[in-house]
């Protein structure tokens, strides 16, 4: 083969390696730009309405009034009439001590009483002098007002009406002033002493109701006002008292139980969310929520919370009433992103 055959072999063969190169090109795809991810939410309409501003408060119930039952002098016990746990009546009998000293007075009150009517017949008709007539008054005054006194410290009787809680001695024991004989305590009504903190000082009124329960009677709510302000604040705890009175007709409520006084300061317009949409970030206390805009984006937006009512949170700022906001889907979330709503 001459010179010139070669050359046109070699042109074609170049050809066809040209043409097999670039239909390999043409032939390779693009890279696909990635898809954007939209997080799927669920949201709630925020809204306003009137949320009671309520305070919790732990105190016990006591006895509307406590009496020691006891003489004013010491003697031997000769008859105990009620035993512990014994309701008693204002006025009733519980016991008596040794009599000999009131039976004596009495027959000397009797014979006063006597001589008291002859002489003051004798002083009607002119009979005695006016002196000697006062002088016998006076002294039949005075023997009848000992004698009243020694009856009531020798028959004992309970001063209100309530549950005998505590007796110290038996029949025939030497009192001797060391205890009281009898305890009894009133619980119609009852009473608690409820420490109010003192930033609710002038929030709190004589006569507001409030609402209770105890431990010890679970499922039951009891009502009761309050009936005095004490007037001075704790300088260690920052709170005063106030005197809850609850009627306690049926007598269930006893002294010494354990109570969570709930006291109403009020009612406050709020808005109201789902407690599920606060979310809170981490390391701090700031709570937020992601509120939805209507290009379908979400903001985030710090809140300061209020009450926590069931499974709703009250809002006290940072929300405005009928915005929407986030319940589910906001670990997918940030600022400003776009949004699919479910």
């Amino acid at each position: 083969m001459n010179s010139k055959g070669i050359a046109v072999i070699a042109t074609l063969l170049a050809a066809v390696s040209c043409g097999n190169f670039g239909s390999k090109k043409a032939e390779t795809p693009a890279p696909a730009a990635p898809a954007e991810i939209v997080p799927n939410v669920e949201i709630a309409v925020a809204e306003a309405r009137l949320v009671p501003q309520e305070s919790v408060y732990a105190s016990t119930v006591e006895a509307y009034a406590v009496n020691n039952i006891m003489p004013q002098s010491g003697g031997r016990i000769r008859k105990i009439n009620v035993e512990v746990g014994d309701y008693v009546q204002k006025g009733q009998v519980l016991a008596e001590m040794d009599r000999l000293q009131l039976d004596q007075l009495e027959l000397q009150v009797k014979n006063d009483e006597i001589e008291y009517e002859r002489l003051k017949s004798l002083y009607e008709e002119g009979g005695v002098s006016k002196s000697d007539f006062e002088t016998a008054e006076l002294g039949y005054k005075v023997r009848k007002s000992n004698y009243n006194n020694v009856k009531e410290n020798t028959i004992l009787r309970s001063p209100i009406t309530g549950y005998v809680s505590a007796r110290n001695f038996d029949k025939g024991d030497m009192f001797g002033m060391s205890a009281p004989i009898f305890t009894v305590q009133q619980v119609v009504p009852v009473k608690l002493l409820v420490g109010v903190s003192e930033s609710e000082y002038t929030k709190v009124k004589k006569g507001d109701k409030v609402s209770l329960t105890v431990d010890a009677i679970p499922g039951k709510t009891f009502q009761g006002k309050i009936e005095r302000l004490y007037p001075t604040i704790d300088a260690v705890t920052h709170t005063f008292k106030a005197e809850v009175v609850v009627p306690n007709a049926d007598k269930v409520l006893r002294p010494g139980m354990y109570a969570r006084v709930t006291v109403n300061f009020g009612d406050r317009r709020s808005v109201i969310v789902p407690d599920q949409c606060l979310v809170k970030q981490e390391g701090t206390g700031t709570r937020f929520i992601y509120v939805l805009g209507e290009d379908s984006t979400v903001s985030y937006i710090p809140v300061t919370v209020g009450r926590h009512m069931g499974a709703e949170y009250e809002i006290v700022a940072g929300l405005q009433d009928g915005q929407k906001v986030v319940v589910k889907g906001q670990a997918a979330l940030k600022d400003g992103v776009k949004v699919n709503v479910l």
